[in-house]
């Protein structure tokens, strides 16, 4: 019975160190082997963004992503902290998906409205809640290591591509501006692949 009881302590100070170490990854879409490669930083309350996710990502995909063509990765660029919290929420699951992510672009004007920050992670918690997506909000809130990560992308998004505004698209490796303009943007990746 001894034996029994330390193994079953081994095995979970090793599950327990796994999770605590756990790779917390970009998120992505497309061919991750793909000749052309999309950095996206973001912002999750950035009206602008959201109009990226409800309006050029569809066409992206349609044109570029279901066909292999491109990767998109988005990167954290968070200009409050509701949108902070909100990356947050959406790096939990730590799957590098971006399902999370889409969903809070998508329901944006359901949680990003209220006079102070209780309010927004009210809300923000409310639309998580009913997603169905089965996240501890506040255990992804309080969880300082993506914090830093999410902090990382911000300051390498400021310091290695001069970031200013979100969204900010970068392929391969250049900034291209005007996000808006889906023409110009497929015409650009068309270029390229």
């Amino acid at each position: 019975m001894k034996k029994i009881l330390i193994q079953t302590f081994i095995i979970s100070i090793f599950f327990i160190s796994f999770n605590a170490t756990a790779e917390i990854k970009h998120i992505k879409d497309g061919n991750v082997d793909a000749k052309v490669k999309l950095v996206v930083f973001e912002s999750l309350t950035c009206s602008h963004c959201g109009d990226f996710h409800r309006d050029i990502y569809p066409k992206l995909k349609t044109d570029f992503i279901d066909k292999n063509l491109i990767s998109i990765e988005y990167r954290n660029f968070p200009l409050d902290i509701a949108a902070f919290n909100a990356a947050k929420i959406a790096h939990c699951r730590n799957d590098g998906k971006s399902e999370i992510l889409h969903h809070l672009y998508n329901n944006q004007s359901s949680w990003v409205r209220g006079s102070t920050i209780e309010d927004l992670n009210k809300n923000l918690k409310r639309v998580v809640q009913e997603s169905g997506f089965k996240l501890n909000f506040d255990n992804c809130i309080a969880n300082s290591k993506i914090e830093d990560f999410i902090l990382e992308d911000r300051i390498d998004g400021a310091k290695n591509f001069k970031i200013e505004a979100t969204p900010t698209l970068i392929i391969n490796g250049e900034k291209f501006e005007n996000p808006k303009n889906y023409k110009k943007l497929k015409k650009y990746i068309e270029k390229l692949i």
